[in-house]
């Protein structure tokens, strides 16, 4: 690759980082050192590619999105190298999955340079273990989650509140409940999931990226994919928004668009790694296929676009901000013993010590059931195994 068109990315490069927010997502600058390999996953619209900016504008590194056409044709490596021989200290590749064989690259340049870093991201986290050359040793790989309304708070105002648990602090929660929290709350659950919001037309946004994951990203995980299969997806997104009963219903599915068992599962499987949707699996069901698995929209945004049903948009809610703080979501095996089963291994001064909790979801007067903690919305504090729903946006 010649100077010019390294100075064509250099330029790239220049007017990214020039339109960064004056205000970037905590997850973004809580990251303070990073190592020499990365690969960044998430959704489309979370901040990767702003997140990678961040930690290379004040470095030797070059940015370059994977869906350039100047890379068009060119042997990454090739490119990768000339970069390197130009004085670079590390390159950053966005969308890494565009490059064709791009694993086989990415292994030679950690390997023939030593001393420079290579950082990648990709939209599934399919990527590592759909690669041809064996990189889970080489690269640190870190999620990036949806936004929470910890972060949202931070965009909005300016504040950035302490991490909560819950489950643990209950009724001593350090924060107090205001009624511009609880607007800013009602703004965040409809469409501010993603740092986007901020910008404006943010319903066909979300569609088009939705769009974008299902007829641009999953043909690359899963290449066998046909135009019917590609129909069938955006019957399935359909479906959910309007389902009152969020459960697979595989036999119909299967009968209705002419496939197998195996060819959805594979499907669902594809669409949840791309962060499409959010397959809720029934408790100690380790099994690849669960039939009564609960099966929502990754980002509950999807559920205010799509006019979906509020009900299933509160449990998608809530099965969110549990799964991106870090928890396992299992589906109750009994429903009076509550909607979810949430569990995890704590880090910190009691790393080790383990929390497993049953809730159960519902409005303002929802009871507890069996469950340990009832999960309400539309409350203000939470009450005796009560707990607000805003406040499981604070965990992370």
């Amino acid at each position: 690759m010649d100077i010019q068109r390294i100075a064509e990315f250099e330029a790239a490069m220049g007017r990214r980082i020039a339109a960064l927010p004056a205000r970037l997502r905590p997850f973004t600058t809580e990251h303070a050192a990073l190592p020499r390999a990365l690969l960044l996953t998430g959704a489309r619209g979370v901040g990767k590619t702003t997140f990678l900016l961040h930690h290379a504008k004040d470095r030797k590194m070059l940015y370059i999105s994977a869906e350039n056409p100047l890379l068009a044709g060119e042997s990454l490596y090739d490119v990768v190298k000339s970069i390197f021989l130009a004085g670079y200290e590390g390159i950053v590749v966005d969308e890494i999955h565009y490059v064709r064989d791009w694993s086989i690259h990415a292994k030679a340049i950690y390997d023939d340079f030593p001393e420079h870093s290579l950082w990648i991201s990709d939209s599934s986290s399919l990527v590592l273990r759909t690669s041809i050359a064996d990189l889970s040793r080489r690269f640190l790989s870190i999620r990036m989650p949806l936004l929470s309304f910890r972060e949202f708070l931070y965009l909005e105002k300016g504040e950035l509140y302490p991490v909560l648990d819950p489950f643990l602090q209950g009724k001593s929660i350090p924060l107090r409940p205001t009624p511009d929290l609880l607007g800013e709350f009602r703004a965040y659950r409809a469409l501010g999931t993603r740092p986007f919001y901020a910008e404006g037309n943010v319903e066909d946004r979300l569609l088009a990226t939705l769009d974008k994951t299902l007829y641009a990203d999953i043909p690359f995980f899963l290449p066998s994919v046909t135009n019917g299969n590609l129909r069938l997806m955006k019957a399935i997104t359909a479906t959910l928004a309007a389902s009152k009963i969020p459960r697979l219903q595989v036999s119909s599915l299967c009968a209705d668009w002419g496939i197998g068992a195996a060819k959805l599962y594979q499907i669902l499987e594809v669409m949840e790694s791309v962060g499409v949707l959010r397959i809720i699996r029934i408790e100690n069901d380790h099994k690849a296929r669960s039939i009564g698995a609960k099966l929502f929209f990754s980002d509950p945004a999807m559920y205010t676009v799509l006019k979906g049903d509020p009900g299933t948009a509160r449990e998608a809610l809530v099965a969110a901000c549990c799964a991106e703080a870090g928890w396992s979501v299992e589906a109750c095996k009994d429903e009076m013993a509550g909607d979810f089963v949430l569990s995890r291994t704590r880090s910190g001064f009691d790393e080790g010590a383990s929390q497993r909790y049953r809730i159960e979801v519902g409005g303002a007067k929802k009871q507890r059931k069996q469950a340990d903690f009832v999960i309400r919305d539309d409350i203000d504090f939470p009450g005796t195994n009560a707990l607000p729903l805003w406040t499981l946006g604070m965990m992370y």
